[in-house]
């Protein structure tokens, strides 16, 4: 297990936490006597609490930035560990890719409809997804199934078939000039590929909030892209693990993994469908790199924490626009 010197001194998210909140109650202590959060400020030392005891569980060192929404005001920070520095996000950073290709959407330059072509050359082997699963190429696909693929399986042939349409040097320049120059995809020499570069807790917390703020996009490319981060297939072996359908509808949630890190962030909507609370957890250096499945102790950490952290926020009123799910059936074919 690799900690780094904050964790070995015991200097991490408690100490983070305790100051931005003021001296916090043991972490056991205030998940289980604290009566159901009424307030901001309340929800906010619950978070804080979950989110110490879970991620000194799993060890390894955590960077995170986690935020209670406050109708009177700005939100209420919960966590702010490591919150500004920069590092691999991995497949978190598709949520970035994607912006980039919507933002071009949104001023006409490309269409959802628009189809790419899918060749055996561009297609990852043994990558995530199912692009390198269909076995027969080449073939066409809209650039709305592209961006599906992206956010839900995390498709890594899809990153490659944003980049036909989205160059590197393009996509960082859009994040730039949305004001997020620590989220940038990192260029190859190929420009049309690239790998998913770096971002911050910080940065990655105040993209989510801007896309459900309605300041990223385009009203139309909102509504999409957190339609596909709380889909049914979106990321489920983290924060919505142990939730019902209804309860993982409420979550808009990204996951990436590679090498020894696990990260996941997104967005708790309260029942309304208003934004109540964000989160970017990213963490490395735990044991067992080599498990990319759900008994990760990282990934079993988030799992932990999200019910709480639902429970913590779950009388607490979210603020701006409300982004009601439509209901989704299974469907026996037909």
């Amino acid at each position: 297990m690799r900690l780094n010197r904050r964790t070995a001194l015991g200097l991490g998210t408690v100490a983070t936490a305790g100051t931005v909140l003021g001296a916090a109650a043991p972490a056991s202590a205030a998940e289980t006597t604290e009566a159901s959060p009424t307030t901001p400020a309340q929800a906010a030392r619950r978070v804080a609490s979950v989110f110490t005891k879970h991620s000194a569980a799993a060890g390894g060192n955590w960077q995170a930035y986690v935020s209670v929404a406050d109708p009177a005001g700005a939100p209420v920070v919960a966590v702010e560990a490591d919150a500004d520095r920069r590092i691999e996000a991995y497949s978190v950073n598709k949520i970035a890719v994607a912006t980039a290709v919507l933002d071009k959407v949104d001023r006409g330059l490309l269409t959802l409809d628009q189809q790419v072509e899918v060749s055996a050359a561009i297609v990852v082997p043994g990558g995530d997804g199912i692009f390198s699963l269909d076995g027969a190429y080449p073939s066409l696909v809209t650039i709305g199934h592209v961006l599906a693929n992206l956010l839900t399986v995390s498709d890594d042939t899809a990153v490659r078939l944003c980049g036909l349409v989205a160059p590197a040097a393009e996509i960082n320049s859009i994040l730039v000039a949305k004001g997020f120059p620590n989220t940038q995809v990192q260029p190859v020499a190929n420009p049309n590929r690239f790998f998913l570069g770096t971002s911050t807790p910080r940065e990655t917390h105040d993209l989510l909030r801007a896309l459900v703020a309605g300041t990223l996009l385009s009203p139309a490319s909102t509504t999409y892209l957190l339609g596909i981060l709380r889909s049914p297939v979106a990321f489920t072996d983290g924060i919505r693990r142990t939730m019902s359908s209804d309860e993982r509808a409420r979550i808009a949630t990204k996951a990436g993994w590679f090498a020894d890190a696990r990260h996941e962030a997104g967005v708790i909507f309260d029942r309304s469908g208003a934004a109540v609370l964000t989160y970017a957890l990213f963490a490395d250096g735990q044991a067992n790199p080599e498990d990319f499945g759900a008994t990760h102790p990282a990934v079993q950490a988030r799992a932990a924490m999200g019910p709480k952290f639902l429970a913590a926020v779950d009388r607490i009123a979210g603020v701006g626009k409300r982004f009601r799910i439509t209901a989704r059936r299974p469907s026996n074919g037909g």
